[in-house]
């Protein structure tokens, strides 16, 4: 084959995967609606009836429900959708992927609520400043099942490509920003993870991704978790999901580092 055609072969090779990668590529990851499949926020409705309400809250294994009054804590839920099969008066999963909170207590979904509440007043202002054009950050697996350390690194693939925005990571503490912590936190994980944060410079931000992360999920009363290191440093990003979707990680990251007036 003369040298000519072998260039031609590569040429439309290459235009061949660059077309490819266009059907995947989302243009604008902050308009995407998911499918209807996907269980996101929850909707909560009250009943006189209590009885199905209160056999889903029973059947709950990270008991993320309560009935009196009638709440669901995404911290601690799987989204696995066997309540709102058990309660489908009471319980409905929406396909709204953006469920990042900035307080811990805002995870709790309530009668009424259609959306999460993100209060932007508890931001701390360096964030943005120093944050809102670049973003590297440092994830650590504290005995996680590594679903979630699958979706944070689809958030760099040709579909989503976060990295277009400044956000990406890294392997280094010492180049990082911030940490990710996703598992619950394992005896085992914990000297580490610590040593892991406090090896980042200031000022730095702490996002916590995932119901296992958030709460322990279904390993919150097992003696093998050391959870401590959430109550020794302030959390700036809560990030709910069995696992967490790429886009929820998106959404929640950006509002963070917004710039505000």
């Amino acid at each position: 084959m003369s040298s000519g055609k072998n260039i031609e072969t590569m040429i439309f090779g290459k235009a061949k995967i660059l077309r490819s990668h266009g059907w995947q590529y989302i243009p604008d990851l902050y308009s995407v609606t998911l499918t209807e499949e996907f269980r996101g926020f929850p909707e909560l409705t009250d009943t006189e009836d209590k009885s199905d309400v209160e056999r889903a809250a029973k059947i709950c294994p990270t008991k993320a429900i309560t009935t009196e009054p009638l709440t669901l804590d995404m911290g601690r839920c799987l989204f696995c959708g066997e309540c709102a099969k058990c309660a489908p008066r009471n319980i409905r999963f929406t396909n709204e992927h953006r469920l990042a909170a900035t307080r811990r207590e805002d995870l709790v979904v309530k009668v009424g609520d259609k959306a999460p509440k993100f209060d932007e007043t508890v931001i701390r202002p360096e964030i943005s400043k120093y944050f809102g054009r670049a973003l590297q950050l440092r994830e650590v697996s504290a005995g996680g099942d590594a679903s979630i350390e699958m979706e944070l690194g689809a958030t760099g693939n040709v579909n989503f490509d976060f990295g277009r925005y400044g956000v990406g990571f890294t392997a280094s503490p010492r180049h990082a920003d911030g940490l990710v912590l996703t598992g619950p936190i394992s005896e085992n994980m914990a000297e580490a993870l610590d040593i892991c944060y406090n090896s980042i410079a200031e000022p730095k931000v702490l996002i916590v991704c995932g119901s296992e992360a958030i709460s322990g999920g279904l390993y919150a009363d097992s003696p093998a978790v050391d959870r401590k290191f959430l109550d020794k440093y302030h959390v700036d990003l809560w990030l709910p999901g069995a696992p967490t979707h790429p886009l929820c990680f998106i959404e929640g990251v950006t509002n963070l580092r917004k710039r505000r007036k």
